[in-house]
């Protein structure tokens, strides 16, 4: 029961993420993030898990935004490890298809948070959808979901960011496509599937936390490297599914870090440009660069940064 609510409320994210205010990604470049499971301290125990609830949905709208490479979370990641270590031991078939080993791709952003407070009901009212004699809450009802979100820095382990969401049921509208059975015996208007008037609120609250991820790229350096620098071929190890277009401009040079000798932590770092270049063919993870200027300076290992527009 508890995966079939979870399953109705990431079918009514869809159309919920199709009419907010998320902005089309058009040729920004994309960074690789990861969703940790939101715990529940706000001890909320319904007809599903709050916290796994969350996690889900947000996962969910990160795809489907288009701004991120989305990775699995820790326990699919776990599971993915396992699998290649197996694939390792000799004791399964290789082939091509063999998972192998130094080929996953790292997060450069953790997202982790806490539910803090849950009220399944501010109203009282009561909605409209039934499942096996269940009754969901219903528009005339409301929910409201506290969220606080943390954004980690993979690379150093800070909290480079941080949000309280605020999630309201009925806030965001939606339309879904799903009548009866359908949804395995579930019958009324679905149209309101904001019906579980909790997890409306959370879609709610994902859309907020979408739009506060995609504002935090805007601090972030977006960088590459030079990956082959021979002759007249220059290869940067990022491409189409980092949002690498076709004549996308770059430059091209070393970075200094000034390190804390105490430490070890990096204090800041300044980089000298030797080239500028753009994107002359593109595939999925490298891309081919056409050097505009100071071709003879570029080589390979330095750093590749997306040129002011």
């Amino acid at each position: 029961m508890k995966k079939l609510l979870l399953s109705l409320i990431l079918i009514g994210l869809t159309a919920a993420i199709a009419t907010a205010d998320i902005p089309e990604n058009k040729g920004n470049l994309r960074y690789s993030i990861t969703v940790s499971t939101f715990q529940n301290k706000a001890s909320w125990s319904g007809r599903w898990s709050v916290g796994d609830g969350f996690t889900s949905i947000l996962t969910d709208a990160l795809q489907q935004s288009g701004w991120f490479i989305v990775l699995g979370d820790a326990q699919m990641r776990n599971e993915a490890m396992h699998e290649q270590d197996f694939a390792a031991s000799g004791r399964a078939a290789g082939g091509k298809k063999a998972p192998k080993v130094g080929r996953m791709t790292p997060a450069q952003l953790l997202v982790k948070g806490e539910i803090t407070h849950v009220q399944s009901s501010t109203t009282g009212g009561k909605g409209g959808l039934s499942f096996k004699g269940i009754r969901l809450g219903g528009s005339k009802d409301s929910a409201e979901v506290n969220i606080t979100m943390y954004v980690v820095d993979s690379e150093t382990g800070q909290v480079v960011a941080s949000s309280k969401l605020v999630g309201h049921s009925g806030k965001k509208g939606l339309s879904v496509g799903y009548h009866g059975s359908a949804l395995g015996g579930l019958r009324g208007d679905l149209a309101g599937f904001q019906n579980d008037n909790v997890g409306k609120a959370c879609e709610d609250a994902v859309v907020q936390g979408l739009e506060f991820l995609i504002k935090q790229l805007e601090e972030i350096p977006w960088e590459g490297t030079v990956a082959l620098a021979t002759g007249d071929k220059f290869i940067m190890n990022r491409g189409s599914r980092e949002g690498v277009t076709t004549g996308a401009r770059f430059t091209i040079g070393g970075v200094e870090e000034l390190v804390d000798e105490d430490t070890g932590e990096v204090l800041d770092s300044e980089m000298t440009t030797v080239a500028t270049a753009e994107a002359a063919s593109v595939k999925e993870k490298i891309t081919y660069l056409k050097i505009l200027t100071g071709a003879d300076a570029v080589k390979k290992g330095m750093s590749v940064f997306a040129a002011e527009k």
